[in-house]
C-alpha cells in the first residue's frame, strides 16, 4: 500500500464511519477500485484507521468523559451490550454472511427503511432533544436496534440513528448517540482485529499507517461536525437515496 492509496482509503473511513452508509460497504468497493486485496497487512491498516474514529470521537466529546455524566456512559454500555454480546458469540457465523451481494441489499434495505422513517417523522414530536435525557429503555432498545448492523453493509451508524429515532429521539441526539456508541464498538472490533492480526504491524511500514491514521482522525472529526449541523437543517432522506443507488451499483458492477 502506497502513501496515497493510505490517505485515499483514510478519507473513507472518516467519511463513512459516522454517516449511515456502512464504512465496511466502502471501504471494499475503494479497495477493489485501487487494486488492493484483502490481505492480513491491508486488514491491519484497517485497525489504524478505525482506532483514529475512535480517537476522534473522544476528542470531539472531551468534555463528556468526567464523573457528571455517568448516566450517559451507563446509557451507552447498556445499549452497546447487545451486539457486544451476540457479536461475540456469533462472530464466526457473522463472518460466514458476508458477501457483496448481501451488502448491495441491505443497502438498499436500509435506504428504503431510511426514506420510510422520514416519510413518518413528524417535526416536534420526538421527545429527547439531548444526550444527556435517554432513558435506560430507551438505549437499550437503540441497542437492539444495533445488532441488525451485525449484517454486512447495514451500517452501525445508520441502524443505531434508525433505533434512535423509533423510540423518540430526534435526528440530531439520534447522530450523536451514535457517535458515543462507536466507542465500544469499534474498540471491541478493533481489539479483536488487532489480537488477530498482531504480527502484521511488524511487517508493514508504519508511514502508510501513520498517513491514513492521521487523515482518517481529521476527516471524521470534520465529518461529525458538519453532519450535526446539517441535521439542524436537513433530513436523512438524501443518505436513504444515495443508499439506494449505492446498493443498486453494487449489484450491477459487481454481483
Amino acid at each position: 500500500m502506497d502513501l496515497l492509496q493510505a490517505a485515499i482509503l483514510g478519507i473513507i473511513e472518516g467519511l463513512t464511519e459516522f454517516l449511515p452508509i456502512s464504512s465496511t460497504g466502502h471501504l471494499i468497493v475503494v479497495s477493489d477500485w485501487l487494486g488492493l486485496q484483502q490481505t492480513d497487512q491491508n486488514k491491519a491498516f484497517e485497525v489504524i484507521i478505525q482506532f483514529a474514529a475512535i480517537l476522534a470521537v473522544i476528542s470531539h466529546y472531551k468534555e463528556k468523559f468526567s464523573s457528571e455524566h455517568a448516566r450517559l456512559w451507563g446509557n451507552v454500555i447498556i445499549a452497546f451490550i447487545p451486539i457486544g454480546a451476540i457479536g461475540l458469540l456469533f462472530h464466526h457465523q457473522i463472518a460466514a454472511m458476508f458477501t457483496i451481494q448481501t451488502v448491495a441489499w441491505m443497502f438498499i434495505i436500509g435506504g428504503v427503511v431510511f426514506l420510510i422513517l422520514e416519510r413518518l417523522y413528524t417535526e416536534g414530536t420526538h421527545r429527547t432533544h439531548n444526550i444527556e435525557d435517554l432513558t435506560i429503555s430507551q438505549a437499550f432498545w437503540i441497542g437492539i436496534a444495533q445488532v441488525f448492523a451485525l449484517i454486512p453493509g447495514t451500517s452501525r451508524a445508520g441502524a443505531s440513528i434508525v433505533g434512535g429515532m423509533i423510540v423518540g429521539l430526534d435526528r440530531k441526539t439520534s447522530a450523536e448517540f451514535s457517535f458515543l456508541l462507536a466507542l465500544p464498538v469499534l474498540a471491541a472490533a478493533s481489539g479483536l482485529d488487532f489480537v488477530k492480526h498482531y504480527s502484521e504491524f511488524a511487517s508493514t511500514s508504519w508511514m502508510p499507517l501513520l498517513v491514513g491514521f492521521v487523515v482518517a482522525f481529521v476527516v471524521a472529526y470534520l465529518t461529525m461536525a458538519v453532519f450535526i449541523r446539517f441535521l439542524e437543517r436537513f433530513t436523512f432522506n438524501a443518505f436513504g437515496i444515495y443508499r439506494i443507488l449505492f446498493g443498486i451499483i453494487l449489484l450491477i458492477l459487481f454481483v
